[in-house]
């Protein structure tokens, strides 16, 4: 079986469950030594023993992203370790609450940029030269439909993923003469518990898995995906250089 990221290591963040457990699990099998991160330690040794059963291989970090420190911390274990990161997906987010944004309180809104945008922006930060010393450093990072869509009662969230778009493509063009490419990668609404939590009357039986949708990200991941800049768009089932009104 062809192993496209045989020895090479690849970052996750948010991987305890849903489409980064998914995820970590399918770049493991595709070759990756994964390092997972996440704040659930269950979830962590969960995805250890699912990645090693099938033969991979991973580093377990327990880490709160609202920890910048921790995040250069990895960095620096990272840096010491193996020299470089070939592979970095800015999994983790949170909704955040539905509500009026009169009605938001400061705290749940410094909490939902905190860790959609903030720690993405920590995670460029720090992993930056790791990804600029392998051969082909590749950076994914999740978005939402929310980002142009704004629905009322939604405002956190959809400004924390805007803000994350404009943060990635900023990113991209930073990184054009070099062997880096960063992309977004929009799932659509997905059997998470994060969709659950936000639409609790939805059927989740009729949205496709994270096991589906996180193999769509993994060629994204591989080392002759060359677009940079880029959002792709899960639903529609393509790359696209922007994205339209949905």
């Amino acid at each position: 079986m062809s192993k496209p990221l045989a020895d090479r290591i690849a970052l996750v963040t948010g991987a305890s469950r849903g489409i980064g457990f998914a995820l970590a699990r399918q770049l493991a099998a595709a070759g990756a030594h994964v390092v997972a991160t996440a704040r659930t330690v269950g979830g962590l040794e969960e995805l250890d023993d699912a990645i090693r059963a099938a033969g991979g291989s991973a580093t377990l970090v327990p880490l709160d992203l609202r920890d910048g420190e921790g995040i250069a911390r990895l960095a620096d274990a990272l840096a010491q370790r193996y020299g470089r990161l070939d592979v970095l997906v800015g999994n983790a987010g949170i909704g955040g609450p539905n509500s009026p944004l009169g009605h938001v309180e400061a705290k749940d809104w410094e909490a939902v940029f905190a860790v959609n945008v903030t720690a993405n922006w920590v995670a460029i930060r720090c992993f930056d030269a790791l990804l600029r010393r392998a051969d082909a450093g590749r950076a994914v990072f999740l978005t939402s439909g929310s980002a142009t869509n704004a629905r009322a009662y939604r405002g956190p969230y959809s400004a924390s993923k805007a803000a994350l778009d404009v943060l990635v493509r900023t990113y991209a063009n930073e990184t054009a003469t070099t062997p880096v490419r960063a992309n977004l990668f929009a799932p659509g609404p997905t059997r998470t518990h994060m969709r659950a939590a936000v639409m609790p009357g939805e059927d989740p039986m009729k949205l496709p898995t994270p096991e589906e949708v996180a193999e769509k990200i993994v060629p994204m991941c591989l080392p002759d995906f060359i677009a940079s800049g880029k959002i792709y768009d899960f639903r529609a089932g393509r790359l696209l250089d922007f994205r339209p009104p949905q």
